[in-house]
């Protein structure tokens, strides 16, 4: 580096610069992201030109589009994975909402690990004690993660006991005072919707 250099303000902070296209106003980076999907995330050289014509916005090179088309995709491949275990789990267990905790944890432990993956595709110029940093947070935050996880698999397995053992008095007690065994299948149908 030349002599009195100084890195911008951004580098400094993050350690990484960021590229000509996250630099870009919400809007244009808005109206780049859909012509990205719209093309399938292909044509980047057509996509630049196209870019730099319609919009006026300078993102450098295709190269550097194809990097961010590529980002892009994978968050987009993200949010839509978890979208979709959201909606298979809410259809396959609507009323039990500690299945839906377990997920959620796990869409999160999705997304660190997917930020620990873009911390090693970052660019060899990243300041290393940012990326300690951040590795000392991820780890922080997946501990976190871990003790939830646990704690909610231990109230899901005592509250499932506690349905076992009042299901087993309430079908004793039914079955001494002569409830039929229609009754006592649904009573065990709706006391099962609890959990």
């Amino acid at each position: 580096m030349p002599a009195g250099y100084r890195a911008p303000a951004e580098v400094l902070v993050t350690g990484m610069r960021r590229s000509k296209i996250e630099q870009q106003p919400d809007e244009i980076r808005a109206k780049i992201d859909r012509l990205l999907v719209k093309a399938g995330f292909a044509g980047y050289d057509w996509l630049t030109q196209r870019i730099r014509d319609e919009l006026g916005a300078d993102v450098g090179g295709s190269s550097g589009l194809q990097r961010y088309g590529s980002r892009l995709q994978r968050r987009l491949g993200a949010i839509k994975a978890s979208t979709e275990a959201a909606r298979m789990i809410a259809e396959a267990a609507p009323d039990e909402a500690d299945d839906r905790s377990n997920a959620i944890i796990s869409m999160v432990q999705t997304e660190i690990f997917d930020a620990l993956l873009a911390m090693q595709e970052m660019e060899e110029e990243t300041n290393p004690a940012k990326k300690v940093e951040v590795l000392g947070k991820a780890a922080k935050n997946i501990a976190t993660l871990t003790r939830a996880s646990v704690t909610r698999n231990k109230w899901a397995s005592e509250v499932r006991q506690k349905l076992d053992d009042a299901t087993a008095a309430i079908k004793q007690i039914a079955s001494n005072a002569g409830i039929s065994e229609e009754t006592m299948a649904a009573i065990d149908a709706r006391l099962q919707g609890i959990v």
